[in-house]
């Protein structure tokens, strides 16, 4: 992975309340689930103890690069539901063109995942049911 950069001086934000999203744009946030859930995710991986910067590969952005408590490496990905080929191409994808061995995961809310070349699809309400 190449420019890892804390979150701290990317163009994204998270905030520890998303209703405050309305409050700083002026307009309903709630057609943007695919963010609201990327802040969610954040928040949870940031409460487990993670290290998290974003990452990004030969034309491809990885959401989050974690580093653990215990001092291993994951990535995650998110992304709102796999509706089609192209969104399932291009989240797997971002995955993939990493080559290392860490974990990699990519969280939807799709009931029904599928791992894929060493990628981990995992639902997203399960996964912050775990403790």
């Amino acid at each position: 992975m190449k420019g890892k950069k804390q979150l701290a001086t990317q163009e994204k934000y998270y905030l520890v309340d998303v209703g405050l999203l309305n409050v700083l744009t002026g307009k309903e946030r709630t057609t943007d689930r695919g963010h609201i859930l990327e802040n969610i995710v954040y928040l949870e991986l940031l409460r487990r103890g993670n290290k998290i910067w974003t990452g990004t590969a030969r034309n491809a952005e990885v959401d989050f690069v974690c580093k653990t408590p215990t001092g291993d490496i994951e990535y995650y990905q998110v992304a709102w539901e796999m509706s089609n080929e192209k969104t399932v191409e291009r989240e797997f994808g971002s995955l993939e063109k990493i080559n290392d061995n860490y974990p990699k995961y990519l969280l939807t809310t799709d009931s029904f995942t599928q791992d894929r070349n060493g990628v981990k699809n995992l639902n997203v309400f399960n996964w912050l049911l775990e403790l």
